[in-house]
C-alpha cells in the first residue's frame, strides 16, 4: 500500500494534461527521484494488467511459471482439472518460494520449510506442526491473483479492479488481421538490463523521432517517411510499411507494428513474428526488458536462418536504445533539465504515456 507520508511531492501544475501542442513534458524528477520507484509500483504496476508469460509454458497439469509483478513474486500453474491459476509465490507460513525457476511439479512445496499445497492453492501439508494450536489449514491457503489469457499470453492484475483486459486491448486483434497471435511459438528469452528509469525506456520506445540518429541501420528496413502513430485509450501503435529490399524478411505487404500497452508492455510484430517487451523498474534509475521472441515457424531451415538474423538485428537496436536511455538518464538527473517540449509531428505516443501517468499519480493523490 502507498505510505501517503512517503510520496514524493507532485504539483496539481505537473498533474494538468494540455493539449499536445501547448504540453510541457514530465518533470525529470519523475524519472530520478527515488520515491517515485515506490510510487510507480504501487499507483501504476500494482493497478494494471502484467504480462507474466505464455500458454507455451503451460501446456500440462503442474507445469508453473514465475514472474515479478512491481516487486511482488507471482507464480501460475496448470491444475490437474486443467485451470490455469495465478497466485503470490509465497508460502504462508513464513514468506518462503514455492517455485525458483519455470518447471513442472505435482504439487506446490515451499523451498524454505517445505509446507505443501495442491495445484489449486490449497494446503496439504505441514510438516512439524501438529503442536500448533487453533490452527487450521482451510485458512492458510495460497493468496489468489486475478489471471485472464488473451491470444497466449498471460496476464495477472495484482489490484484485480480497473478496465479489464479485453477492454485495455479492444481492437488489437482485429487491426492485425490476417496476423493471429495465438498459435505462435515461444522461440526464447533475452533479458537486458539497462541503467535508466523505465519511464524513460518507454519514453524512447514510443516515438520513431530519434531513428535516424539512433538506429541509422532500422532506417533501411522501415519507410520511415511513412512511419506513423495513432493512440487509443490504453494503447499506441507506430507502423510503417517495410522496405521491400534489402532486408532478411522479404518482401512483404504487412507493415510493421509497434504496439505499446499501458503502463509496460510491447506487442512487435513483423511478418512472421512476434516480440513481446516487458519493461520492469528494478530501481528509481535501472530497468530490466524482457524481449521474449515467437514465431510462425521454429524448426525449418530458412526459418533458423531468418530467425539468426531477426535476433541478432534486434539486439543490436537494443544495445544502441539502452546505450541512448542510458545517456538520456544522466542528462536527466543533471542540473542543466528540468522539463521540454513535444514534437507534435512525432512524439504523440510520448505524450499519450506520459497523460497516462498523470492520470494515475493523480489517482494515487486523490486528485
Amino acid at each position: 500500500m502507498i505510505d501517503r507520508q512517503q510520496l514524493p511531492d507532485v504539483s496539481p501544475e505537473d498533474l494538468r494534461i494540455l493539449p499536445i501542442e501547448r504540453s510541457e513534458t514530465i518533470p525529470s524528477t519523475w524519472y530520478t527521484d527515488s520515491r517515485f520507484f515506490d510510487l510507480d509500483k504501487e499507483a501504476v504496476l500494482s493497478q494494471s494488467w502484467q504480462a507474466v508469460g505464455h500458454l507455451s509454458k503451460l501446456r500440462n497439469a503442474g507445469d508453473q511459471i514465475i514472474a515479478s509483478v512491481a516487486g511482488n513474486p507471482i507464480l501460475v500453474v496448470k491444475g490437474q482439472d486443467g485451470e490455469l491459476r495465478a497466485f503470490y509465490n509465497v508460502c504462508k507460513h513464513r514468506g518462503g518460494p514455492l517455485a525458483l525457476e519455470d518447471c513442472n511439479s505435482k504439487v506446490l512445496q515451499c523451498k524454505y520449510h517445505g509446507w505443501t499445497y495442491l495445484l489449486d492453492g490449497s494446503l496439504r501439508g505441514t510438516p512439524k506442526f501438529d503442536r500448533t494450536e487453533l490452527f487450521d489449514r482451510k485458512d492458510y491457503g495460497l493468496v489468489s491473483v486475478p489471471l485472464k489469457i488473451w491470444e497466449d499470453l498471460a496476464f495477472v492484475n495484482l489490484a484485480g479492479k480497473g478496465p479489464s483486459l479485453e477492454e485495455m486491448l479492444k481492437g488489437i486483434r482485429e487491426r492485425i488481421v490476417p496476423v493471429s497471435l495465438a498459435g505462435k511459438k515461444f522461440h526464447r528469452r533475452m533479458p537486458y538490463q539497462v541503467n535508466a528509469n523505465w519511464k524513460v525506456y518507454v519514453d524512447n520506445y514510443l516515438e520513431g523521432y530519434h531513428l535516424p540518429y539512433v538506429h541509422p541501420e532500422l532506417c533501411n528496413l522501415l519507410d520511415y517517411q511513412n512511419y506513423v502513430t495513432e493512440t487509443f485509450e490504453y494503447y499506441s501503435v507506430q507502423h510503417s510499411p517495410i522496405q521491400r529490399k534489402g532486408n532478411f524478411y522479404g518482401s512483404s505487404d504487412t507493415p510493421a507494428l509497434y504496439f505499446f500497452v499501458w503502463p509496460n508492455f510491447m506487442l512487435n510484430i513483423l511478418p512472421g513474428r512476434l516480440q513481446t517487451n516487458m519493461v520492469i523498474p528494478t530501481s528509481h534509475n535501472s530497468c530490466t526488458v524482457l524481449f521474449d521472441y515467437y514465431y510462425d515457424d521454429v524448426s525449418s531451415k530458412k526459418s533458423r536462418k531468418i530467425i539468426e538474423e531477426d535476433i541478432r538485428y534486434s539486439d543490436r537496436v537494443q544495445q544502441e536504445d539502452a546505450e541512448i536511455c542510458e545517456h538520456v538518464q544522466k542528462g536527466l538527473e543533471s542540473r542543466a533539465y528540468h522539463k521540454g517540449r513535444f514534437s507534435v509531428d512525432m512524439e504523440h505516443g510520448v505524450y499519450h504515456f506520459q497523460s497516462l501517468l498523470k492520470k494515475a499519480y493523480g489517482r494515487a493523490f486523490g486528485k
